[in-house]
Parts: structure tokens; sequence; C-alpha cells
């Protein structure tokens, strides 16, 4: 059976026994897989491995109990390896690159900023910034609605428009939420937002952040944040 990785820790972890479980159906029993100055937080790997919530928040659990005691290097949900025999050779032949990971980013964790437009308030924005588009609007009003083809046009120039508007507002979050953070980074990526950020930051470090995401809402009524945090700085760690 391969092995199914949460974690990597500094120092030896005591056997976590069955106080400890993990992902699958039922789910399974971590355990730590210990070399050198480093340990592993595994379990089994379920035979069919998919990110199911139930699964997605027993690795987050995992993570969060093991984190409390120590520092711990987390591992995106996915990571298997062959056996804990290849785990345990990688722990011994990258030894160095994982401490130093875990010392850049002990007592960290990570805050996700996900950016949206509301819809009407976004188009009110770009109408007002684009007096030919306004124009466009009113003439097509005053025709009753416009020909297929106005209506087309003028559809197509407005998407474009909030394209744009998209960029400028994507780099103007990023600006104003970098002086709060440690490191940021592009976030997950999905649908139904123009921006997603990772945000490094120390673990009592949140209200600078959770103010400049105020700030950008009231600046820009036409912009949502949502933030998700803290979570382990999966963003931050190098493969």
């Amino acid at each position: 059976m391969s092995t199914y990785v949460y974690g990597i820790a500094r120092g030896t972890l005591p056997d976590l026994g069955d106080t400890l479980l993990g992902i699958g159906d039922p789910p399974l029993p971590v355990r730590a897989l210990n070399e050198g100055e480093l340990a592993a937080i595994v379990s089994d790997c379920p035979p069919e491995l998919k990110p199911r919530r139930r699964d997605l928040l027993a690795h987050q659990h995992v993570l969060t109990e093991v984190s409390d005691k120590r520092s711990v290097l987390p591992m995106r949900f996915g990571s298997v390896s062959a056996s804990d025999d290849d785990v345990r050779t990688v722990l011994s032949r990258h030894a160095d690159r994982y401490e130093d990971q875990l010392r850049r980013l002990a007592d960290r964790v990570e805050y996700n900023v996900k950016a949206v437009h509301d819809e009407d308030a976004v188009l009110h924005q770009v109408l007002s910034e684009e007096p030919e588009l306004r124009l466009m609007a009113e003439a097509n009003r005053a025709a009753g609605g416009g020909t297929y083809e106005e209506r087309m046009r003028f559809g197509e120039r407005v998407a474009n428009a909030v394209r744009a508007r998209e960029v400028r507002d994507a780099r103007t979050v990023e600006e104003s939420l970098a002086p709060a953070a440690e490191a940021v980074r592009p976030g997950p990526e999905g649908g139904g937002w123009f921006l997603s950020l990772s945000v490094l930051l120390a673990k009592d470090g949140s209200e600078p952040l959770l103010e400049a995401v105020a700030d950008l809402e009231n600046d820009h009524p036409w912009m949502k944040l949502r933030v998700n945090g803290p979570l382990p700085p999966y963003s931050f760690v190098e493969s």
C-alpha cells in the first residue's frame, strides 16, 4: 500500500497511535516516520484517493493537531509516496532543504484572499469611466434597445472594459496587501473570482491584513474580498 504524506516536522515525533485519524473511509490511523532530525506525518493511502470534502477536512485536521505543538511543513492534499521507505529516503536526502524551510515558516500561517466584482456595481463603474460606452447605452435605450448587432457590439465593449478593470483591480489589491504580508504568491486557481492571492503572515499578524482588506472594500465598492485563514502555509512550501 502506498503512503500518504500530510507534512514534515522537525524533531522526533512519538507514536501517534490511534489518537489521530486521517483520510479514508473509515479514517486511517496517522503515524510518524522518524528519520534523523525530521519526521514525516503519514498514513496509508486509500486505494482511490479523491478530493472529497471529508478527506480535505481530515488532511487539514491532522496538520492543525500536529502544528499546535511544533512547526510543520505542510504538504498539499494528494501528496503520495510509494512506501514508507521511500519517504524516509527523501527525508534523508533533502534534510537540509526541509530544515531550512521549517525555520523560514516557523510560526507562520497563510491567508487566502479572493477578489470578485459586484456585477451591477462594476458595470456602473465601467460606464462612469467610459463616456463612449455610456453614450452607446443611452443610444440603445432611446432606440428601444437597439438592433441585435448594436446590442452585441455594446456587450462586447462592456465585457472588454470589465476585463481591463479586473486587471487593474488585481494589481491594486496585490499592491495594497503586500505591505501587510511577509510574502505574497498567487493562490489556488478557480472560477468565480478575478484574483486569488496567498499571503504569508506571523500567527498573530492578521490585523494589518484585515484592515487593508476593509480599506480596499471601502475605497472600491465594486470589489468584494473574501478572506480565508489562518491556514497552514501551503503556498510557501518549496517542492
